[in-house]
């Protein structure tokens, strides 16, 4: 089997550029070798197939389970931080079993009863800003998506577990968003434990200290079971598969890591990103703001979530540096043909988003942020999926744009913000996900005025 081509220095080099620099060595390979390549990130295991072709991922990714199947082996190394139990590190009929638990507990009636929750977080978080002093854009909407994420988990707020787990999970997340983090997951034989002053012996006491919250947490919870409460928690607590089996404490577990980590630091960088290009571009600003000035009075809020050009803003910005780089790995179960290579069974397979989002023939210009092109065209789910796509597509997308929405339509009524430092921002690996090479500045310049129906509707 002759696989794709791809880069023929060393794996160790290969995982080195992987972890540093994973976006420019990509698009390196993209330029050299088009549509499909392989890379060799460990000495020991085969080469990883990579894959940016439309066509190819529709083939990929809707054949979970048939011609490819979601790999359990790479998704492993999310499981110091997430748990072997996580929806993102099991595989198989155990991953069909957590998916549908978790499921119900994202339907899109059952979000939106967040909005008030949304906006009253935002209301609280921007209200500490003042006119004319710089504020941290991201830490400021880590602060918003981690207590929108843990009053939608827990139903917490302003409870002092809630706080201490606030504050726990802030620092790992935080610790866990550098290169030397990425590395330590990636090589295996940097995860030891010398002590409290080593690296990793320092990781594992910040998630030794947060897990201890949330088992508290669950068996508070067992013990006084209250039916009314619709937290995810909550409802998960009560969730039974085909057989009629809940979650056990350490699933439970597993699976609110994952939803913290997930629901909370991707949002967070996305709304990052946004407010970036928003304030970078001022034409970009100047539509959302008529947009909104356009609703009149007392408008429906599920109109707020349907303005057209607030989705396409939203839209652009998970696509030009979308927060996961990649698909989660599928492995060839029978013999296929894709992008002319014929790939043999036990083959790994990587859809990249990134590269995909980067595309000239989709996406002309393609490192211009340009929301009109989610208004000129509808693109396929293999086209655009910031989210992943097939079997393994987030299951809290619908959550993740929702609150997008809310948080910018929130924030742009009320204020007029400038970007302190006006130079271009590039995207860098920020843990396990993308995030911005530098931190955001913005102040605010004065309040804005418009109509503040909007606010009552969104808080409402």
């Amino acid at each position: 089997m002759k696989l794709p081509n791809g880069p023929q220095s060393p794996a160790f080099v290969q995982m080195l550029r992987w972890v540093f620099s994973p976006m420019s060595f990509m698009e390196e390979c993209a330029q050299r070798y088009g549509d499909i390549f392989s890379l060799r990130l460990q000495s020991n295991s085969s080469p990883i197939v990579f894959v940016s072709n439309p066509q190819a991922l529709q083939e990929i990714l809707t054949s979970d389970t048939k011609q490819f199947e979601a790999s359990g082996e790479l998704n492993q190394i999310f499981a110091s931080l997430l748990g072997k139990h996580s929806v993102i590190t099991v595989s198989g009929a155990q991953h069909q079993r957590q998916r549908q638990l978790l499921m119900p507990t994202f339907h899109g009636d059952r979000m939106r009863n967040y909005g008030q929750v949304i906006g009253n977080i935002t209301e609280e978080i921007i209200n500490q800003w003042q006119i004319g002093k710089p504020f941290s854009v991201r830490s400021a909407m880590q602060t918003i998506t981690m207590r929108t994420i843990m009053q939608a988990v827990f139903g917490l707020y302003n409870s002092p577990r809630a706080q201490e787990l606030e504050k726990r999970l802030s620092a790992m997340l935080e610790k866990g968003s550098s290169r030397l983090s990425a590395a330590m997951l990636y090589f295996p034989i940097l995860q030891q434990d010398f002590g409290p002053l080593s690296p990793w012996g320092q990781a594992m006491r910040r998630q030794q200290q947060a897990d201890q919250l949330l088992y508290e947490e669950i068996n508070e919870r067992r013990e006084q079971a209250d039916d009314s409460r619709t937290d995810i928690l909550s409802l998960l607590m009560t969730a039974t598969d085909e057989a009629g089996q809940p979650m056990t404490d350490e699933e439970l577990r597993d699976e609110l890591m994952t939803l913290l980590f997930a629901g909370h630091e991707t949002t967070a960088t996305a709304l990052t990103w946004a407010l970036y290009w928003i304030h970078k571009l001022p034409v970009v600003r100047e539509k959302l703001l008529e947009e909104l000035d356009k609703l009149g009075e007392n408008p429906d809020p599920s109109t707020i979530f349907k303005l057209p050009y607030l989705n396409a803003v939203c839209c652009e910005t998970l696509r030009i540096y979308p927060v996961a780089m990649l698909t989660f790995p599928r492995v060839v179960r029978t013999a296929v043909s894709l992008c002319g290579y014929e790939l043999e069974p036990d083959t790994l397979v990587i859809g990249s988003m990134y590269l995909t989002h980067q595309r000239e023939d989709l996406y002309p210009q393609p490192k211009q942020f340009k929301p009109e092109r989610f208004l000129e065209r509808q693109f396929s789910p293999y086209e655009y999926l910031p989210f992943g796509g097939g079997a393994r597509r987030c299951i809290g997308l619908a959550f993740a744009q929702f609150e997008m929405k809310v948080v910018l339509a929130k924030i742009l009524s009320r204020l007029e913000l400038g970007l302190v430092d006006d130079r271009d921002v590039r995207p860098k690996r920020r843990g396990l996900v993308t995030g911005l090479e530098r931190p955001i500045q913005m102040v605010v310049k004065n309040q804005h005025t418009v109509k503040s129906q909007i606010l009552e509707s969104i808080a409402g």
